[in-house]
């Protein structure tokens, strides 16, 4: 679908200098280097309101662990697992390197504590120590990854990790690789289908406690929090082979849009986009659908007060109020 993003502006005079200015760059123009591809979708409806090369293939980076939620959530579900199942650290989860909480071979933490670590700091250690002990390995966990992405209809998409970090190879075909428009189909099921908001919304929380005397202060990756109205989710990505990608939602007087940008060459340039982007799929969408609700049957409820982070914005009018959003 082509839709143009901005007003190629004409040179006009300028009256203090008498020079003319020079025209600004076609949004197509600008889009070429801002990201690899990207989608914008009306959650409700499923609609999909704008797209630039939402089929291409990339890594989706530690967005991955939005795939890694989904599977543990349907085992949760089940009954399987439950949020105080304990998950005792292994040599192996405190090997993986990345972004991390620095888990320690021994220590036992529950379920759910691993899950905040895994979506608010994307600890790469805490995704591991789950998938190994959801499904006995994390190679089975990553088999139960693809099952559900082929269920969800994801046909692009091929998972190998439960957190996102390139092979030792770097070569990308060998890595986890999905498109924006099969990542879209995802981001889109948990939010209809399970409480994903409870930890993607909290922009800071210790980790660690009582486990730990001194608790690791995580911090969301997602610099739209607070910043850009609604925006409560849901998850970051990058590697030097993906880029700087993300899966973002927002929610507004009963509407919600997502947004999937995968390929960004900054994490500014990623936000600033990805923040117009919400705001034009607002404006194509009519305020009258009923917010979503969390599904009754949900293993997951809400976060207790203390550890959540402000209710963002739900104001019509846009909130953009980042320059530059750090890495």
């Amino acid at each position: 679908m082509a839709m143009t993003l901005a007003c190629l502006s004409t040179g006009v005079a300028d009256a203090a200098s008498g020079t003319r200015a020079q025209p600004s760059r076609p949004a197509a123009e600008n889009n070429l280097t801002a990201y690899k591809g990207v989608i914008v979708v009306d959650v409700a409806s499923g609609k999909v309101i704008f797209e630039d090369r939402a089929t291409v293939v990339s890594p989706p980076a530690s967005m991955t662990k939005l795939m890694t939620f989904a599977v543990l959530h349907d085992l949760l579900l089940g009954g399987q697992l439950t949020l105080q199942t304990p998950v005792t650290v292994t040599a192996a989860d405190s090997r993986i390197g990345g972004t991390q909480v620095w888990l320690k071979e021994g220590e036992v933490f529950p379920v759910e504590e691993l899950l905040y670590a895994m979506m608010i700091q994307s600890a790469n250690d805490a995704a591991h120590a789950l998938a190994r002990t959801a499904a006995g390995s994390a190679p089975a966990f990553v088999e139960r990854m693809n099952v559900k992405a082929r269920e969800l209809g994801m046909t692009q998409t091929t998972f190998r990790t439960p957190h996102g970090l390139p092979p030792a190879s770097r070569r990308i075909e060998e890595g986890d690789v999905t498109t924006p428009r099969d990542f879209a189909l995802l981001s889109r099921h948990i939010l209809r289908q399970t409480d994903v908001l409870k930890y993607t919304s909290i922009k800071l929380r210790p980790f660690g406690p009582p486990v730990r005397t001194e608790a690791v202060a995580m911090r969301n990756h997602n610099n739209l929090l607070g910043k850009v109205a609604g925006v409560d989710g849901l998850k970051t990505g990058f590697t030097n082979g993906a880029g700087f990608c993300l899966s973002a939602t927002a929610q507004r007087d009963g509407r919600r849009v997502l947004v999937v940008m995968m390929g960004s060459p900054t994490s500014k340039i990623r936000d600033l986009k990805v923040s117009e982007l919400l705001e034009r799929g607002f404006a194509a969408i009519p305020a009258s659908a009923a917010p979503l609700a969390s599904p009754a049957d949900s293993p997951i409820r809400a976060a207790p007060a203390t550890k959540s982070a402000p209710a963002p914005a739900t104001s019509d009018q846009p909130a953009v109020k980042f320059s530059i959003p750090r890495k």
